[in-house]
Protein backbone atom coordinates (compact mmCIF):
# COMPACT_ATOMS: atom_id res chain seq x y z
CA UNK A 1 0.00 0.00 0.00
CA UNK A 2 2.80 2.42 0.84
CA UNK A 3 4.52 1.76 -2.47
CA UNK A 4 1.22 2.41 -4.24
CA UNK A 5 0.83 5.77 -2.49
CA UNK A 6 4.43 6.74 -3.35
CA UNK A 7 3.70 6.28 -7.07
CA UNK A 8 0.26 7.91 -7.08
CA UNK A 9 -0.27 10.42 -9.88
CA UNK A 10 -2.24 13.63 -9.23
CA UNK A 11 -5.25 12.53 -11.32
CA UNK A 12 -5.63 9.27 -9.42
CA UNK A 13 -5.09 11.13 -6.14
CA UNK A 14 -8.03 13.34 -7.10
CA UNK A 15 -10.20 10.28 -7.74
CA UNK A 16 -9.29 8.98 -4.27
CA UNK A 17 -10.32 12.37 -2.83
CA UNK A 18 -13.68 12.04 -4.59
CA UNK A 19 -14.13 8.67 -2.94
CA UNK A 20 -13.09 10.00 0.47
CA UNK A 21 -15.52 12.94 0.17
CA UNK A 22 -18.28 10.52 -0.84
CA UNK A 23 -17.54 8.15 2.06
CA UNK A 24 -17.41 11.00 4.59
CA UNK A 25 -20.78 12.24 3.33
CA UNK A 26 -22.14 8.69 3.41
CA UNK A 27 -21.10 8.34 7.06
CA UNK A 28 -22.98 11.52 7.95
CA UNK A 29 -26.10 11.10 5.79
CA UNK A 30 -26.56 7.34 5.35
CA UNK A 31 -30.05 6.27 4.29
CA UNK A 32 -30.89 2.56 4.37
CA UNK A 33 -33.82 2.89 1.95
CA UNK A 34 -33.44 -0.05 -0.48
CA UNK A 35 -34.90 1.93 -3.39
CA UNK A 36 -32.09 4.49 -3.18
CA UNK A 37 -29.38 1.84 -3.49
CA UNK A 38 -31.22 -0.27 -6.09
CA UNK A 39 -31.79 2.79 -8.28
CA UNK A 40 -28.13 3.72 -7.94
CA UNK A 41 -27.10 0.18 -8.91
CA UNK A 42 -29.39 0.28 -11.94
CA UNK A 43 -28.04 3.65 -13.08
CA UNK A 44 -24.51 2.36 -12.51
CA UNK A 45 -25.14 -0.72 -14.64
CA UNK A 46 -26.64 1.29 -17.51
CA UNK A 47 -24.18 4.17 -17.54
CA UNK A 48 -21.15 2.02 -16.70
CA UNK A 49 -21.92 -0.36 -19.56
CA UNK A 50 -22.35 2.57 -21.94
CA UNK A 51 -19.03 4.03 -20.83
CA UNK A 52 -17.36 0.66 -21.24
CA UNK A 53 -18.63 0.44 -24.81
CA UNK A 54 -17.54 4.03 -25.55
CA UNK A 55 -13.97 3.45 -24.45
CA UNK A 56 -13.88 0.17 -26.38
CA UNK A 57 -12.45 -1.61 -23.38
CA UNK A 58 -13.06 -5.25 -22.68
CA UNK A 59 -12.99 -6.26 -19.03
CA UNK A 60 -9.74 -8.01 -18.19
CA UNK A 61 -7.55 -8.55 -15.19
CA UNK A 62 -5.04 -5.96 -16.46
CA UNK A 63 -7.57 -3.12 -16.52
CA UNK A 64 -9.94 -4.27 -13.79
CA UNK A 65 -9.57 -1.04 -11.80
CA UNK A 66 -10.31 1.10 -14.84
CA UNK A 67 -13.39 -0.97 -15.61
CA UNK A 68 -14.54 -0.83 -11.99
CA UNK A 69 -14.22 2.97 -12.00
CA UNK A 70 -16.51 3.17 -15.04
CA UNK A 71 -19.23 1.60 -12.88
CA UNK A 72 -18.39 3.14 -9.52
CA UNK A 73 -18.49 6.75 -10.70
CA UNK A 74 -22.16 6.69 -11.84
CA UNK A 75 -23.08 4.73 -8.69
CA UNK A 76 -21.39 7.35 -6.53
CA UNK A 77 -22.94 10.27 -8.38
CA UNK A 78 -26.49 8.90 -8.29
CA UNK A 79 -26.38 7.75 -4.66
CA UNK A 80 -24.67 10.99 -3.54
CA UNK A 81 -27.37 13.06 -5.22
CA UNK A 82 -30.10 11.00 -3.56
CA UNK A 83 -28.43 11.19 -0.13
CA UNK A 84 -28.06 14.98 -0.13
CA UNK A 85 -31.38 15.88 -1.77
CA UNK A 86 -33.20 18.45 0.33
CA UNK A 87 -30.42 18.62 2.95
CA UNK A 88 -29.25 22.17 2.16
CA UNK A 89 -25.99 21.30 0.39
CA UNK A 90 -24.16 23.94 -1.67
CA UNK A 91 -23.25 21.89 -4.76
CA UNK A 92 -21.32 19.14 -2.92
CA UNK A 93 -20.53 21.07 0.30
CA UNK A 94 -22.51 20.13 3.40
CA UNK A 95 -24.60 22.87 5.03
CA UNK A 96 -22.80 22.70 8.39
CA UNK A 97 -19.19 23.81 8.78
CA UNK A 98 -18.27 20.84 10.98
CA UNK A 99 -19.45 18.41 8.30
CA UNK A 100 -17.58 20.26 5.55
CA UNK A 101 -14.41 20.28 7.68
CA UNK A 102 -14.79 16.55 8.33
CA UNK A 103 -14.95 15.84 4.58
CA UNK A 104 -12.13 18.26 3.81
CA UNK A 105 -10.02 16.82 6.61
CA UNK A 106 -10.38 13.34 5.16
CA UNK A 107 -9.19 14.52 1.75
CA UNK A 108 -6.38 16.71 3.06
CA UNK A 109 -5.20 13.94 5.38
CA UNK A 110 -4.98 11.53 2.48
CA UNK A 111 -3.20 14.02 0.21
CA UNK A 112 -0.84 15.02 3.01
CA UNK A 113 0.07 11.41 3.77
CA UNK A 114 0.62 10.67 0.09
CA UNK A 115 2.81 13.72 -0.46
CA UNK A 116 4.80 12.98 2.69
CA UNK A 117 5.44 9.41 1.55
CA UNK A 118 6.45 10.64 -1.90
CA UNK A 119 8.83 13.18 -0.36
CA UNK A 120 10.43 10.74 2.11
CA UNK A 121 10.89 7.87 -0.34
CA UNK A 122 10.50 9.03 -3.95
CA UNK A 123 9.36 6.40 -6.41
CA UNK A 124 12.11 4.89 -8.48
CA UNK A 125 12.17 6.21 -12.02
CA UNK A 126 12.24 3.61 -14.77
CA UNK A 127 14.87 4.44 -17.40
Amino acid sequence: MLSYLRTLKPGIMLLWCYLIWYLCTLLQYFDATPALWLNSLGISALIGSGLLLCVDQRPSRANAWSTLRLYLMPFGVSSFAALIKGKGFYLIVPPHLSEALFNLGGCLGFVGLTLLLQHLAPARQVT
